[in-house]
């Protein structure tokens, strides 16, 4: 019987996540995988915006979305698939600074 998959303990056990991200991530009180399953991946990367100053890319949203994913159906997905899928969410995001 195979084994269930081991499930994320740490943001760096997430695919797409490496320690910079992770940091980051840490820096606006997210620590612990459960916590990016419970938050819109386009919040998220909006408050990443002033944390991560220059660093600030798309592809940091493509990731969050890939990182959901995973977290919603198991399957790892490298985060570039999901280019077209965030630039949807961009186009259709206001210019507002998140509070």
């Amino acid at each position: 019987m195979p084994k269930p998959p081991r499930q994320p303990v740490r943001l760096e056990d997430l695919p797409n996540i490496g320690p910079s991200i992770a940091a980051d991530l840490r820096g606006i009180g997210i620590l612990e995988p459960a916590q990016l399953a419970t938050r819109d991946p386009l919040g998220i990367y909006l408050a990443l915006g002033p944390r991560m100053e220059h660093r600030h890319d798309p592809c940091v949203l493509y990731t969050l979305l890939a990182v959901r994913h995973f977290l919603d159906t198991g399957d790892v997905v490298p985060w570039w698939k999901f280019t077209a899928a965030g630039k949807r969410l961009l186009a259709g995001h206001t210019t507002t600074t998140p509070r």
